[in-house]
C-alpha cells in the first residue's frame, strides 16, 4: 500500500502528521474498552451458577486488569523516552493491554493479567518506534504494535501466567503457544499479500494523489467533513469550484485589474469616509475588545477564529510520540467599519483592550472603505453603516 502522501522525506525524515481530534481518539479508545467485554466476557459462552459464573469473573478480573496496566505501561514508556506523558499512547496502551490478555482472559491469575498489561503496554511505543523509523511503514494506527506484538507476548506469556491447573507441562504450553502464533501470523501474512498484491495489480490499492490530497470525505462521498483542514480547491459555501476546476479571485472578470483601488483618487489630502479597523488578537481577549468598542460607539463587528505567525514563539506538540513544531496559534479577526466615530479612536481602544504586553498579542491595521450596501434598504456609503 505504501505510506501516506509526504509522511516521509525523500532524504527518509519523518514528517509527523497529527490526527485532526486528540478527543475524538480518546473517546473512541473508550468505546472500544467498553465493548472488549463483549469480545471476552461474551464469547466465553457460559454463564450460569455453577463454574461458568467463576469463569466469567476471571475473565471480568483479567481483562480489566491488563487494559488499566496496558495504559501505565505506555505511558510509563512513553515518559521515559520524552518526559511527557502522551496521551495517544496511553489510551493506545490500555488496547495493547486488551489485545495481549485477549486470547488467554480465561486461564490467566490476576498476578498475570497484571504482567501481561504492562509488558504489552511497555512494547507499544518501542515497537510503533521501529515500525515507523527503522521499517519506514507507515501503521498510522499504531496497529502492529496494538495487535500484532501485544497479542503474540500474551499468547506466548499463557503458561507462565496460568491459574494452577490450566497447563500440565508449561514447556509443552509454550511450544503449543508458539506454534500458534507462528501458523496465525504466516496465515494471516499470506491471505493479506494475496489479496492486496491482487488489489494493486489492478491499480485498486489505494486512491489517487487527488483524491488523497482532497480527503476521501469530499473525493468519495462529496461531504466536506473536516472544512478547515481543506485546501482552497474545498469549497464550504455549498458551490463547488468552477467547470475548469480553478477557483476565480478576481471576481470572474477577464478585464485588466486596477492597481488605482478602483476608483478616483482623491488629490487634496482628504481622508475616505469609510474606515474599517481590522485587529488580530489573542481569543481570550474578545470579550474586553468587543466591550471597548461599544463604549467608544462601534459596537458593529465581525469575528473570525484564524490562525497565523508572527513574533510569538512556536510550541512543540506531539502525536504518539513524534514531536512536531505548532507555529500557528488561535488568534481572532475582528473586523469594525466606522463612518462617523474616528478611526484612530476605536483602533485605540482595540489597541488598550487587546494588550497584555507579551509576544503574540497581534496586530490593528487601518483600511480604506470604498463604499457599503446595505442589503436590506439599499442604503449606500455612510449612510450603510
Amino acid at each position: 500500500l505504501g505510506p501516506r502522501m509526504d509522511r516521509y522525506g525523500e532524504d527518509g525524515s519523518i514528517n509527523v502528521i497529527p490526527g485532526h481530534s486528540m478527543t475524538f481518539a480518546v473517546l473512541g479508545t473508550l468505546m472500544l474498552c467498553f465493548g472488549w467485554y463483549g469480545f471476552n466476557v461474551g464469547t466465553a459462552g457460559a454463564f450460569d451458577l455453577g463454574n461458568g459464573a467463576n469463569t466469567l469473573s476471571l475473565i471480568v478480573m483479567t481483562t480489566t486488569l491488563a487494559m488499566a496496566f496496558g495504559a501505565i505501561g505506555a505511558a510509563g514508556v512513553a515518559y521515559i523516552k520524552s518526559g511527557k506523558v502522551d496521551t495517544l499512547y496511553t489510551a493506545n496502551g490500555m488496547l495493547a493491554g486488551l489485545a495481549g490478555i485477549t486470547a488467554i482472559t480465561n486461564t490467566t491469575s490476576w498476578w498475570g493479567a497484571i504482567i501481561v498489561g504492562l509488558l504489552a503496554g511497555a512494547q507499544l511505543p518501542i515497537v510503533f518506534e521501529y515500525v515507523s523509523e527503522t521499517l519506514k511503514i507507515d501503521d498510522v494506527c499504531a496497529v502492529f504494535p496494538v495487535h500484532g506484538s501485544a497479542g503474540m507476548l500474551g499468547a506466548l506469556l499463557m503458561p507462565f501466567v496460568a491459574v494452577p491447573g490450566a497447563v500440565d507441562s508449561v514447556a509443552n504450553q509454550f511450544i503449543a503457544q508458539l506454534v500458534g502464533v507462528v501458523i496465525i501470523g504466516g496465515w494471516t501474512l499470506t491471505a493479506t499479500a494475496i489479496i492486496w498484491y491482487a488489489f494493486k495489480a489492478l491499480g485498486e490499492a489505494r486512491v489517487t494523489p487527488d483524491h488523497e490530497q482532497d480527503g476521501l470525505d469530499i473525493a468519495e462521498h462529496g461531504v466536506d467533513t473536516y472544512p478547515e483542514f481543506g485546501g482552497d480547491r474545498v469549497a464550504t459555501d455549498g458551490f463547488g469550484p468552477t467547470e475548469d476546476d480553478e477557483i476565480k479571485t478576481d471576481g470572474g472578470e477577464d478585464q485588466e485589474i486596477r492597481t488605482d483601488g478602483g476608483r478616483e483618487i482623491r488629490t487634496d489630502g482628504g481622508d475616505p469616509d469609510l474606515k474599517m479597523i481590522m485587529s488580530i488578537i489573542r481569543p481570550e481577549k474578545l470579550g474586553d475588545v468587543k466591550k471597548a468598542l461599544a463604549e467608544v460607539g462601534a459596537p458593529s463587528l465581525t469575528v473570525t477564529n484564524v490562525s497565523g505567525r508572527g513574533s510569538q514563539p512556536a510550541k512543540k506538540g506531539s502525536w504518539r510520540g513524534e514531536e512536531y513544531t505548532v507555529d500557528l496559534h488561535q488568534k481572532v479577526k475582528i473586523e469594525c467599519i466606522v463612518a462617523d466615530v474616528s478611526a484612530d479612536e476605536t483602533a485605540e481602544a482595540i489597541k488598550e483592550a487587546a494588550n497584555t504586553g507579551e509576544p503574540g498579542d497581534g496586530k490593528i491595521f487601518t483600511l480604506d472603505v470604498e463604499d457599503a450596501t446595505q442589503i436590506r434598504t439599499g442604503k449606500e456609503g455612510t449612510d450603510a453603516v
